[in-house]
């Protein structure tokens, strides 16, 4: 184990050989300097864990030494010592981001203790930023978990959205995470301190949705005993997130349409309109476009919440995210990340998840169910398992003596499968998507991602 190395500035020989000589017998590597240009040259080119100059010293002084080292190097510790210590003096050196400062004499003690401190205290503080850069990445944006190239873009573009106040459209396969994006927008803008209201557009009955949005009259209908304010009044000042928008009717998409551009409400039976003042974010896992071609959704509508759209990428075009999910939700299960097994990882890694995200934390606790103390293949469902098996991971990947670059080699071999793909079915993209346990849009997506073409549908 290396040595943790420290260097001593003085410009008394004596006193650099007795801190050198005191610091090694306590296991430190010690390197000296008898002037700040000597120490500044050392620390261009070593890096060291913690100074201890002197101030006074011809030239450069310890106090101008030290703000030199701080511009360079926050992390590295600095102790001052001085035979002429005032409160202003130390007062300066600590503004300058000295750890302490020791007026002459000392005791031998006293040095080993400081230092020792000092550098505990240094090593807390750097372990504290890398959790903090560790939970960063983890949590990615707004608690989505992810740190590929395909999530870093997902995340910039989600932090433009939030800073304004436009419709969004979030779309993506079911188990994406299209809730949570919604959620972020809301939670990064400057609504965040009024409600999020979110709605599942295909879970409340036809006949209920409308005074769900809207609210309703007493007497409007039976059971209505009282006036009930809707969702939209709910939200105030907030935002309404609508999930899965393509599967209302179309009476109701008129009626939404007129509330988006009138910004006003009126409830079911009931007379009177009320202003409303929200953000509106839709999300669908269904091709909208597609349903505008089909007469099942209005044209207007889509046109209204498409202002900016959001994909959120299914879990197979971001594979490399992984190892960092799954260490994710073990963990919100009170489990540490080590507990799954290197095979069960790779299983997981070649499984094509259809259910994204959602079904990946469903496997995780599965698997935890039956085995609390770690993850294995065995623990894994049959179709991971079976997944695993198509794949021969032992014969298919091969690495140079040189090493290789992962994503262009990940890459490469998604295009040969597109491409194989493409051929088996005869041109045509519908049954290649099915092939590859896609969906035709996905496939769409990577056919242009690649610059391939093919003709049909």
């Amino acid at each position: 184990m290396a040595k943790t190395r420290l260097l001593v500035v003085d410009d008394e020989l004596s006193m650099r050989e007795f801190l050198a000589i005191l610091l090694e017998r306590e296991g430190y590597e010690v390197v000296t300097a008898g002037d700040a240009a000597t120490a500044l040259s050392h620390l261009a080119s070593t890096e060291f864990a913690l100074v201890i100059s002197d101030v006074q010293m011809p030239g450069l002084n310890g106090l101008a030494l030290l703000e030199r080292i701080k511009e360079a190097s926050p992390e590295t510790v600095v102790l001052l010592i001085t035979a002429f210590s005032t409160a202003e003096q130390a007062v300066e050196a600590m503004k300058l981001g000295a750890y302490d400062y020791l007026a002459k004499p000392f005791k031998v003690d006293e040095v080993k203790l400081l230092v020792a401190n000092a550098l505990e205290k240094r090593d807390l503080r750097r372990e504290n930023r890398q959790l903090r850069e560790k939970v960063a990445v983890c949590d990615g944006y707004g608690g989505i978990v992810g740190n590929s190239r395909r999530m870093q873009e997902l995340f910039q573009l989600l932090g433009k959205v939030a800073e304004s106040t436009t419709t969004v459209l979030i779309s993506g396969e079911s188990g994406t995470g299209k809730e949570l994006a919604a959620r972020a927008i809301h939670h990064a803008g400057p609504r965040r301190s009024k409600p999020f209201v979110a709605v599942n557009c295909g879970a409340i009955p036809e006949n209920l949705i409308e005074s769900e949005l809207f609210g309703h009259a007493r007497g409007a209908f039976t059971g209505a005993v009282g006036e009930r304010p809707g969702l939209f009044e709910q939200a105030g000042g907030g935002t309404v997130f609508l999930d899965e928008i393509g599967e209302l009717p179309l009476a109701m998409q008129t009626r939404l349409l007129r509330v988006i551009q009138e910004r006003e409400v009126r409830r079911v039976g009931g007379s009177s309109v009320k202003k409303v003042d929200v953000r509106l974010v839709a999300a669908s896992n269904r091709d909208l476009e597609q349903q505008v071609k089909d007469g099942s959704f209005r044209d207007d509508l889509y046109y209204r919440i498409n202002v900016v759209q959001v994909v959120m990428p299914p879990l197979r075009e971001r594979v490399e995210d992984i190892p960092l999910l799954v260490e994710h939700l073990v963990r919100k299960h009170g489990k540490p990340g080590s507990l799954v097994m290197p095979d069960a990882l790779q299983a997981l890694m070649v499984y094509q998840f259809p259910g994204n995200v959602r079904e990946l934390e469903n496997i995780i606790e599965r698997s935890l169910v039956l085995d609390p103390h770690r993850i294995t293949l065995a623990s894994l469902p049959a179709q991971v398992r079976n997944a695993v098996k198509q794949f021969d991971l032992h014969t298919a990947v091969e690495i140079p003596d040189e090493g290789i670059e992962l994503e262009p080699a990940l890459e490469q071999l998604e295009r040969q499968y597109l491409v194989k793909a493409l051929e088996k079915s005869g041109g045509s993209k519908t049954k290649a998507a099915e092939l590859l346990g896609m969906s035709f849009r996905s496939y769409r997506y990577k056919l242009s991602k690649f610059g391939l073409t093919a003709e049909g549908e």
